[in-house]
């Protein structure tokens, strides 16, 4: 079974991937990972994260995957330490001390994305270190399929004595750099990408201007180093078939009915492959409920089909067709007759509308508004401040939150 990771930047979202059907969740805590400023757990939620996982059979990979220094070895030594004791299934790392270390208390090890694996001779090398190994994004798919015919050919296998695994990433953003390695951040305010910091000044516009003359560059569009989101769910059983087992969705610091969203729908991709069901209708109807969330545009082949880097956001922020307008809270819960109590605080709410409710435990739950209940009648809408009830098709829980969809302008 081909496994699809998930992102997992909090609770909600941890909990979205679970629902949407993830085989597998990746997470950071603490400062050691490639998204420590914007989308992390604390320190403390690390045991909580990897029980959750455990509970719904679910693998946890923790992210330690940034630069360590020095100073960085007694906190990486403690995060090691600490996901072994919780149970965490593996650590996804690119330097070789986090790697060397969590071989040493036998804490399965992924190579990040950030070891930039581009050739079988590097995942031989890796394969003292990792059982998975996650390819460079800038590969073709014969390129893949080359470096997993040797993997199997040359029996090449990690510390745990099995085969060498391949994992790819299928979706979200793409960086501007070869595999991730970017220094504009850094040079610009001082926030490292590769510590976790980085503060994405290269998806804003820019103008090319002559210094001496004052004349601006004509360029098509003005986002120059902004490259549209990756995007495979066309092409996925050739991304199966180039030999991967583990695909990765992009998307730490997104909204969890993002994470909901595209882990069911590459969920449902898979499956249609495996059963012989992936064709051309099935992917129109995924690519219209990956459109409906978070997006720069998407880039459909990336250079998995050998295509070069030039397609360009062209536009600042997501570009989703979709946007959610939250209503309120839910006030009360009823399990007997799945039916949930809201006040409506911020706008009327029609009947018929596309809804959702997320919550820190319930992730994210989506249904119609098909039916609208004020003072025990039905009726076709409430207006803001008012009371009522909707029948849910899944459990929520007080105090989370609920939104309504609607098309964007």
């Amino acid at each position: 079974m081909t496994e699809i990771m998930a992102p997992a930047g909090s609770f909600e979202s941890l909990h979205a991937a679970i629902k949407a059907g993830a085989g597998s969740v990746y997470f950071g805590v603490g400062q050691l990972n490639m998204r420590s400023r914007s989308a992390n757990f604390k320190e403390e939620d690390l045991e909580k994260v990897a029980e959750v996982c455990k509970e719904h059979k679910v693998r946890s990979y923790l992210a330690l995957n940034t630069i360590v220094y020095d100073e960085d070895i007694p906190l990486m030594k403690e995060l090691c330490d600490r996901a072994k004791k919780a149970g965490v299934s593996a650590v996804i790392a690119s330097d070789i001390s986090a790697m060397e270390y969590a071989c040493s208390i036998s804490l399965e090890v992924h190579c990040s994305t950030q070891c930039n694996i581009s050739n079988f001779d590097a995942v031989k090398f890796y394969s003292r270190y990792a059982d998975v190994v996650v390819l460079a994004r800038e590969l073709s798919l014969e390129q893949i399929n080359n470096i997993s015919e040797h993997i199997k050919k040359e029996q090449i296998k990690g510390p745990k004595g099995e085969r060498v695994q391949i994992e790819l990433f299928v979706h979200g953003a793409l960086c501007v750099s070869i595999s991730g390695h970017c220094y504009m951040s850094l040079a610009t305010y001082n926030h490292s990408a590769n510590r976790g910091e980085c503060l994405q000044n290269c998806r804003r516009a820019y103008r090319v201007t002559d210094d001496e003359t004052g004349d601006e560059l004509v360029i098509d569009n003005k986002y120059v180093m902004s490259p549209k989101d990756l995007c495979t769910i066309g092409f996925l059983d050739k991304i199966i078939g180039a030999g991967a087992s583990i695909l990765k969705i992009e998307g730490r610091g997104r909204a969890p009915e993002y994470v909901h969203t595209t882990v069911r729908a590459y969920v449902e991709a898979v499956l249609g492959v495996e059963d012989g069901s992936y064709d051309e209708d099935k992917i129109k109807k995924w690519m219209g409920q990956l459109k409906g969330v978070y997006n720069r545009g998407f880039w459909e082949g990336g250079f998995y089909l050998g295509k070069k880097l030039g397609e360009w956001s062209g536009a600042y922020g997501s570009q989703a067709t979709k946007e959610k307008h939250y209503i309120g809270k839910v006030l009360n819960y009823f399990p007997k007759v799945g039916v949930m109590e809201i006040v409506l605080e911020s706008m009327n709410l029609a009947k018929g509308e596309e809804m959702m409710v997320s919550g820190p435990t319930t992730g994210v739950v989506s249904f119609n508004g098909s039916v609208i209940v004020k003072d025990e009648k039905e009726v076709d809408e409430a207006k803001k401040g008012e009371s009522i009830t909707l029948r849910v098709p899944d459990k929520v829980r007080k105090n989370d939150k609920v939104f309504v969809i609607k098309e964007r302008n």
